[in-house]
């Protein structure tokens, strides 16, 4: 353990410590490098008094690391020996409270609102996981150049930072100008206490002074407090009732965290983009009988087909229209390199962001020899939706371990919440916990879409999905932040359906074949590949979506729709659907694979699965004839 840090320094054999970047009375504060996750972190040295110290600040850091929220600064690690203590914590390129007063001097009311409830929302989650912040204060809030406010030191500053103040009854730990009364007057801080320094925050942010008054002497304010003393505020506007609410004497008529919330969001503007709302949650709303935490699906993910099998079968589909050419190719006149992809050389127009979704290569985020220490590795170019591209991880004899699927989601993403999540340049990861043997992570870009990245174990012994996730996910942040997805390599081939509009395939008259449906408005998925439309109660639906798989006969049972060789399968998205995929043709991708380009279309609705199977073939009868009709090539 480093008693005398120094730049150059490396903690548990990972950190390396770069520049402090502030002090306390106990310690010194770094910015280092995380090796091994390669990002900047914030380490905090401290030589606590004694063993007893030691082991309440350890329980504090662990007690901040429960807690993951959109303003609230996350506690990744923690260690101590004899002497020494150090606390590893998300780096925050910004600058605190106390620091923008200084500089700026006093906030105007709607700023200082705006900051206090995102505050709020922080201290409301904490609350709720049984966690006491003990010392809100100016120096504790991080506030970035967008406006998005950051409650940091959670116990911790309590624990080591924070002024000492001997009265004649004992020990008042603490900034005094911020300290609810109750506190002075020898009682244990709570939640309602956290309100208090809030207010007494947000009060001095506006008016330039403690709620308590000017004084020399610390314990001037002791004493104000103790006899419940406060000034009347003056400058703080539409902040004058809320402040005067958070900052009552009296606990028990004191809001709580979620009620200081409401009244701070009520009496300011709406918080800047990036901020976390008090019932922030990961749910959206999705197609009907459909409701989950994460993401839209918009497939039936199922596991590829060995590719001898698939070339076989691919020959038989006389109804395919056949080509030798990638889904993008220059012109469509020539077949795919054999050998490998060719690299994507434009970049999207600025860092961080997706950019026009008809030529953003999502491959252009993945390099499969990136991801060799987890086995051999492939690029899988072509399966799933046109916005998906996967690298597959095999064992020597070509046997599947495990994916690594990414995708790019037109959706805007939701951080915050109970999901941990950091800032990286101009984007935002949230991490999900493992599923069984599943894990996800969502990159928030820029222009307000989202990278979504899943790895899946397919076998025993195959890599943890979670370090397959992290490492695809640095690998594509690591591109985004040089400047943005990569385009496309080359056009669009004139017969792909990824030149088509998939909410253009179904009209309104087609669609009152299911009732209940809304035709006005369509919930469309990325670069228009994906089309859904629902009812106003959410128990029907209609989904069109293009895709790609190596061969579809084991996709249900065959069916002709408009002439061409279909598969129906009934209740595979549920038990009141049907799904349809019908091939629109074959192609050769760029590694050399057969590929068949479908459209799949879904139902859902409380009906016979005989009934809703009718409607769903009629219903893709109709998107083929209208795909022919926009796709003269595809005759």
């Amino acid at each position: 353990m480093l008693v005398t840090p120094e730049a150059g320094n490396k903690v548990a054999g990972r950190y390396v410590l770069q520049e402090t970047i502030g002090k306390g009375g106990m310690g010194v504060v770094w910015r280092a490098w995380d090796e091994r996750l390669e990002r900047q972190v914030a380490v905090k040295f401290a030589h606590p008094d004694d063993d007893r110290a030691t082991q309440q600040l350890m329980k504090e850091a662990r007690n901040a690391g429960r807690l993951h929220h959109a303003n609230i600064v996350a506690v990744f690690d923690c260690d101590h020996d004899a002497d020494t203590c150090w606390i590893v914590m998300e780096y925050v390129p910004a600058k605190s409270l106390a620091q923008i007063i200084t500089e700026r001097g006093l906030l105007p009311a709607d700023e200082a609102g705006a900051i206090g409830g995102q505050i709020a929302a922080a201290l409301a989650k904490s609350h709720s996981a049984g966690v006491v912040h003990g010392d809100v204060t100016p120096e504790n809030i991080l506030v970035t150049d967008e406006g998005i406010a950051r409650l940091t030191d959670f116990g911790i500053s309590r624990a080591l930072w924070s002024e000492v103040t001997r009265t004649t009854t004992g020990v008042v730990r603490g900034k005094p100008r911020y300290l609810a009364p109750e506190l002075v007057r020898g009682k244990r801080g709570d939640e309602k206490s956290d309100v208090f320094s809030l207010g007494a925050t947000l009060y001095a942010a506006v008016e330039g002074q403690s709620p308590y008054g000017q004084a020399e002497h610390p314990m001037a304010y002791v004493a104000r407090a103790i006899e419940g003393h406060l000034e009347p505020a003056i400058r703080a506007g539409r902040l004058t009732g809320p402040l005067a609410a958070l900052l009552d004497p009296e606990p028990r008529n004191r809001p709580d965290a979620a009620g200081a919330y409401k009244l701070l969001t009520h009496a300011a503007p709406p918080p800047p983009e990036g901020a976390a709302t008090l019932d922030d949650d990961r749910t959206l709303r999705l197609s009907p009988l459909l409701s989950v935490t994460r993401r839209l699906p918009r497939a039936v993910h199922r596991r590829r087909r060995p590719l001898a099998v698939a070339s076989g079968a691919l020959l038989a589909a006389a109804a395919i229209t056949t080509a030798v050419l990638h889904p993008w190719t220059a012109g469509g006149g020539g077949p795919a390199h054999p050998d490998a992809r060719p690299p994507a050389t434009a970049a999207a127009s600025r860092a961080g962001t997706i950019g026009e979704a008809a030529t953003a290569d999502p491959c252009g985020l993945l390099d499969a020899a990136s991801l060799s220490r987890f086995g051999g590795t492939h690029l899988d170019p072509a399966y799933g939706e046109f916005s998906r591209c996967d690298v597959v991880v095999e064992t020597g004899s070509g046997d599947e371990l495990a994916d690594l699927e990414l995708d790019l989601d037109n959706s805007r993403a939701k951080t915050g919440g109970d999901v941990p999540s950091r800032r990286v340049g101009n984007v935002t990861v949230d991490s999900y916990a493992r599923d069984g043997d599943e894990c996800e992570r969502h990159i928030a870009t820029a222009d307000h879409q989202q990278v979504v990245i899943v790895a899946k174990q397919r076998t025993t012994g195959a890599p943890d999905p979670c370090e397959l996730a992290d490492a695809g996910t640095d690998m594509a942040v690591g591109v985004l932040d040089r400047g943005g997805v990569p385009r496309r390599p080359s056009p669009v081939a004139p017969a792909s359906l990824a030149r088509l509009d998939a909410c253009s395939l179904l009209d309104a008259p087609a669609l009152r074949k299911v009732d209940g449906v809304d035709t006005r408005n369509p919930d469309r998925g990325f670069g228009n590949w994906h089309c859904g439309w629902s009812s106003s109660g959410g128990d029907t639906a209609v989904e069109v979506l293009f895709n790609r798989d190596n061969e579809l006969s084991d996709d249900g049972k065959p069916v002709l729709v408009a002439g061409r060789k279909s598969y129906v399968s009934p209740g595979e998205s549920g038990d009141h659907s049907c799904v349809v995929r019908t091939p629109h043709r074959t192609y050769t991708n760029a590694v050399g694979d057969d590929i068949v380009e479908f459209a799949e279309l879904t139902v859902y609705a409380p009906q016979p699965a005989a009934r809703l199977c009718h409607t769903a073939e009629k219903l893709s009868a109709t998107v083929v004839r209208n795909i022919v009709k926009q796709l003269p090539e595809s005759k």
